[in-house]
């Protein structure tokens, strides 16, 4: 079964740190662009982070210098360490495969096979 499954979600209060995983079965990740994109209750998805299967990376402005994404080959997984969390951070987190395609300077879900179900993150204040 070709699936995505995200963790590492949770309560952190303001400040703290968070790790977000995203493993693959059924197909192997780094043949694929890895998205992490989120969506806060009654607002828009956004793009958040992205990395190609050349390494390359992408950041949102808003998490830029907060957020790194990197992947793990051998199991599969591509990870997003989450550092300096703000209340606005507070999302569902979901990881997709596919392509990073960037528009505008937003990245967007187009190109994108596989989606996880997600992963709820929650900051404090």
């Amino acid at each position: 079964q070709l699936q995505l499954v995200e963790s590492g979600g949770g309560l952190v209060q303001r400040g703290g740190p968070l790790r977000l995983f995203c493993a693959a079965s059924g197909f192997t990740l780094d043949n694929y662009a890895t998205n992490w994109f989120r969506q806060a209750p009654g607002k828009e998805r956004e793009g958040v982070s992205c990395i190609s299967s050349m390494y390359s990376t992408y950041y949102a402005d808003s998490v830029k210098g907060r957020f790194t994404i990197s992947r793990d080959n051998a199991k599969n997984t591509v990870y997003l360490q989450m550092n300096s969390l703000k209340p606005e951070d507070t999302s569902v987190y979901y990881c997709a495969a596919g392509a990073c395609t960037i528009v505008g300077g937003k990245l967007l879900p187009y190109g994108v096979h596989y989606w996880g179900k997600g992963t709820l993150v929650t900051v404090s204040s």
